[in-house]
């Protein structure tokens, strides 16, 4: 081992020392100016060392990357290009990621993206550089997912660029002149790292309570897996639980697609920037990869992050940091204790998309891909791969992202080749692939452990914590190979299976405890997303976008406390909690501009409630006094449904069990005189003779209602009649089952009036 070191060190200083007489010219691809069709992938940074370009162009080779570069002088140069044949460490043929360099136009003779499994420098020949100033160009040949990382041109035509990650690295900083060229940012109250929906929500909640953020995202939007790049639509019931005002931000921003995967549109990256550069206390860096960190007395004390453009690199001192990533990335690299579920973990999808065009179409053969057929895949009906299109459930989720994202994309266009050109082609002659996800989605990787550590049983039993905060509503739901599709590929099944605890209360959610966000031994770090404490199987039901959102609001909330007191994000539970929880009854757009300033009140509030925003017909726009079934007295067994539209707030009751009764009671403040209304929703299996009683002080008047039967009134009521009530009596509408169909049970509404 020793030896083998020895001669590596001994080849970087051989090549140091001659470079050093040599000139030299790196390019890095994603330093062109123009990148064409080419996509900017960051994904796999920690893995392979750099942001590349890649040809993703679904099977059309996508338009010339370029960029005009100054030699440092004409003559002879040697020639590398880093990359790979994305396919090899399979052994499949024919090297779907050809490419060509070219220097004002002309391609060098190597065609690129044809060896090595790995990355590497592959070696372009000699070039003759009669000018200084020339256009680099990258030409794709097939469109199936050629990547470029970096050009380097040499006149020591004996050497070769180090590949080791350390080596090059030190090498890349060397070559760039970037070294010293460090700029420092802040100091910055919290520093998020992150800027998916748990990001998004921890920086607009600290900047909106007065604290100084820095938000860092590795991708040119913002969003994460809710991002047009992945296209995760965002689940998990928001508003609701003992603080109903947390989700109120995440509302602003969250996606509405209708179906999954969504449309580019309906993902909102553009209002999601705005919203986010709209505040003034927030720096946005977008393009920008965290990779490095500095520690001082066991807290972090800055983290170092380069554009990924550029290689401009960073440093953001702060007090407190943010670990969104997804992964930990932060937490490990701060020495943060952390899990990792090593066997049946949660894998990575890549969802995609097919339409019908005009005219027929073709799609070239794919040897290279998953050899498939149509029976291998489940049919994507309605044109949608959907979030089952997933792998990596065993693979190493951070050092072999890139593979299981690679495996991915073989799986999509193997099945596409198998509609086009296999057995499915009679049926597919106008198909055409049209969008498919290079961005991977994960679900699961790094766990950072705070100071509990959530488990499956806490949220069946409802285990309460005095910090719970977070209503998490989604099942505990875990992913697993399908079996039907598993036996082709049993290294790495690329279809899933979602299995659900429904266990979870899906109205009111479990309260997720504020002391998941906080690391156990770094004090200044949060976590808010799937990197939380959690179990592998708690995970299953707090992963989801906007329950994560929900958790970066708390966090941002904290922060303001740790800024007041100056205090870790641990005392703001044990000291501090009281305070906390007040800033969580807050709504979303209450702000200040500092911590020391007056909190400042929306002019219009949205409703609140423990079940969540309304989900019908929102009471607060209805004239008049609303009482909902959920403040109704029932007797007997009662059911709640939502099937049948037009119903008041979250939903309405029914019963068919003779004798079961249910009583509105009427509170009012001011006397007067009022129209009492009943509202209902129709069905042939209601009562046709349901009895209605108002009771006012001592007396009572009694009205049948045909429930099968549409109400009178738009809206869904029924007039009860007009009564004088005075506040302090006993006045309520009851209604009793007599056994002849259901009850139905919504609300009752009372309308003053001037005269009865």
């Amino acid at each position: 081992m020793k030896s083998i070191f020895s001669a590596a060190l001994t080849a970087l200083l051989c090549f140091c020392s001659t470079s050093l007489m040599a000139a030299d010219l790196l390019v890095e691809a994603e330093s062109f100016t123009d990148h064409g069709g080419w996509k900017l992938d960051t994904q796999f940074i920690t893995e392979m060392g750099s942001p590349y370009l890649l040809a993703h162009g679904l099977g059309k080779p996508v338009d010339e990357a370029k960029t005009e570069v100054t030699f440092p002088e004409t003559g002879q140069y040697r020639v590398f290009v880093r990359t790979k044949d994305w396919v090899g460490q399979w052994d499949a043929p024919g090297a779907p990621g050809k490419f060509q360099v070219a220097i004002d136009g002309k391609p060098l003779e190597e065609t690129f993206g044809t060896q090595s499994a790995e990355w590497f420098w592959h070696d372009g020949g000699i070039v003759n550089i009669d000018k200084k100033d020339v256009t680099l160009s990258i030409k794709d040949l097939t469109g199936f997912d050629g990547r470029c990382d970096a050009i380097f041109f040499t006149t020591n035509t004996t050497a070769t660029p180090p590949s080791s990650a350390n080596q090059l690295a030190k090498w890349r900083k060397d070559q760039l002149g970037i070294v010293e060229d460090i700029k420092t940012e802040g100091p910055y109250d919290l520093v998020v790292i992150g800027g998916g929906y748990s990001g998004m929500g921890a920086a607009i909640s600290a900047a909106r309570m007065g604290c100084k953020v820095a938000l860092i995202q590795d991708r040119p939007v913002l969003g994460g897996n809710g991002s047009s790049e992945v296209r995760v639509w965002a689940m998990g019931n928001i508003r609701r639980g003992k603080y109903p005002r947390i989700g109120e931000i995440v509302e602003e921003f969250a996606d509405k697609a209708t179906k999954s995967p969504g449309t580019y549109e309906e993902f909102g990256d553009q209002k999601k920037e705005e919203i986010v550069r709209a505040e003034p206390n927030i720096d946005l860096f977008l393009n920008h990869h965290a990779n490095d960190l500095a520690m001082k007395d066991g807290k972090i004390a800055s983290i170092t992050a380069f554009d990924t453009r550029t290689s401009q690199v960073r440093k953001f001192e702060g007090t407190l940091f943010c670990d969104a990533t997804g992964h930990g990335t932060i937490g490990a690299l701060a020495g943060a204790l952390y899990d990792q579920t090593d066997k049946g973990r949660m894998g990575m999808s890549n969802m995609w998309r097919w339409d019908e065009a005009d005219q027929a179409t073709t799609f070239p053969e794919t040897p290279w891909a998953l050899d498939l057929t149509m029976k291998d895949f489940p049919y994507p009906r309605d044109h949608h791969g959907q979030w089952f299109w997933e792998s990596g459930f065993d693979k190493d989720p951070i050092q072999g992202a890139e593979a299981i994202r690679d495996w991915n994309l073989r799986a999509v266009y193997g099945a596409f080749n198998a509609m086009k050109n296999r057995d499915g082609a009679s049926k597919h002659k106008n198909a055409e692939l049209t969008w498919l996800a290079y961005i991977g989605g994960p679900r699961e990787s790094r766990r950072l452990i705070g100071d509990v550590l959530l488990t499956e049983d806490d949220i069946v039993a409802k285990r309460d914590f005095k910090d719970g905060c977070v209503p998490s509503t989604w099942s505990i739901d875990l992913h697993y190979p399908k079996k039907e599709f598993a036996d082709k590929f049993p290294e790495n099944p690329f279809i899933s299976i979602a299995v659900h605890d429904r266990r979870v209360d899906r109205s009111y959610g479990y309260p997720v405890p504020y002391r998941c966000f906080y690391s156990k031994n770094v004090p200044n770090l949060f976590m808010a997303g799937r990197c939380i404490s959690v179990t592998h199987e708690a995970l299953g039901t707090v992963r989801v976008m906007k329950t994560c959102g929900m958790m970066g609001e708390v966090v941002g909330k904290a922060t303001s406390l740790c800024k007041i007191y100056d205090c870790t994000p641990r005392q703001v539970y044990e000291e501090h909690w009281d305070e906390m929880d007040q800033l969580l009854k807050l709504p979303g757009q209450a702000r200040r501009a500092t911590v020391d300033a007056e909190i400042e009140m929306p002019e219009n509030l949205l409703p609140a409630s423990p079940y969540g925003p309304p989900s019908g017909i929102n009471p607060t726009k209805l004239t008049g006094i609303v009482v909902d079934d959920r403040q109704a007295e029932m007797t007997g067994k009662w059911t709640e449904g939502t099937g049948l539209k037009g119903y008041v707030n979250h939903g309405y009751s029914y019963s068919g069990e003779k004798g079961a009764k249910v009583r509105f009671p009427i509170k009012i403040e001011k006397a007067g005189n009022y129209e009492v209304r009943y509202a209902y929703q129709p069905h042939e299996n209601r009562s046709a003779k349901a009895n209605v009683t108002v009771a006012v002080a001592t007396s009572r008047e009694t009205a049948v209602i045909n429930m099968q039967e549409e109400p009178p009134i738009d809206g869904g009521f029924y007039s009860l009649g007009y009564f004088t009530i005075k506040p302090g009596e006993e006045s309520y509408v009851e209604v009793e089952c007599n056994g002849d169909g259901n009850i139905h049970a919504d609300a009752i509404q009372l309308i003053p009036v001037t005269e009865k």
